[in-house]
């Protein structure tokens, strides 16, 4: 039997997943609308796939998976969201997720890709597979040799960083979420290897990853 716990802050997203993966007789599925109930869950009971939605108050996806691989490495985690994953690749690959779901996906999709996971295999969507190709996507972060390599994503951030503008008012622009931007930003303080906003113009301008006439 194949054991599954789903996390998730939407209860009709849970129960609905829960529903159309009890229809394989080798699935056993459990649920948990409380992220920060769910290390309790996993220290208390064994799961072959954990499903972790990506945005969920207190632990987003991210963090909990850090929490639960710090606990056990061999656990298989799959991010299952409706939300774009690209501009987050990164930093959940460096977590070491094994996957990734969409919540759009059909029953056999969700069906194929956690079996997929656990042949230690992964099933990525067309469009990820064709954005990988850019280096930006798939570069080292690490800024110690002077070369910093973006994301389109992290440039336009970079963009209305430079310009002034309140992390509200940037995710207004770029129409994404306050929490998808701070994944980004996140993103963007480790390639330059800095903590703050403002270190991280200093540094882009360092680098001239800034146009001149975009700096104030």
């Amino acid at each position: 039997m194949t054991k599954i716990l789903i996390v998730d802050d939407h209860l009709s997203i849970i129960e609905g997943t829960k529903l159309i993966l009890e229809q394989e007789t080798d699935f056993e599925i459990t649920v948990e609308n409380s992220s920060l109930n769910a290390m309790n869950q996993i220290m208390l009971n064994h799961y072959d796939v954990l499903l972790f939605d990506l945005y969920m108050p207190h632990l987003n996806g991210l963090e909990l998976s850090k929490q639960a691989l710090a606990y056990n490495p061999d656990l298989i985690i799959l991010i299952y969201t409706g939300f774009d994953i690209k501009p987050h690749f990164n930093l959940l690959v460096e977590t070491g997720v094994s996957g990734f779901l969409s919540k759009t996906s059909s029953r056999d999709e969700l069906v194929a890709g956690i079996r997929c996971a656990l042949r230690k295999q992964v099933v990525l969507p067309l469009s990820l597979v064709r954005e990988l190709r850019r280096p930006g996507i798939i570069a080292d972060g690490s800024c110690s040799n002077g070369k910093v390599i973006l994301t389109t994503m992290e440039e336009e951030i970079l963009k209305e960083l430079s310009k002034g503008k309140s992390t509200r008012e940037i995710a207004v622009t770029l129409s994404m979420s306050q929490r998808s931007l701070e994944y980004n930003l996140t993103g963007l303080y480790q390639k330059f290897g800095v903590r703050t906003r403002v270190d991280t113009i200093s540094k882009a301008k360092q680098l001239g990853l800034i146009p001149e006439e975009e700096l104030k």
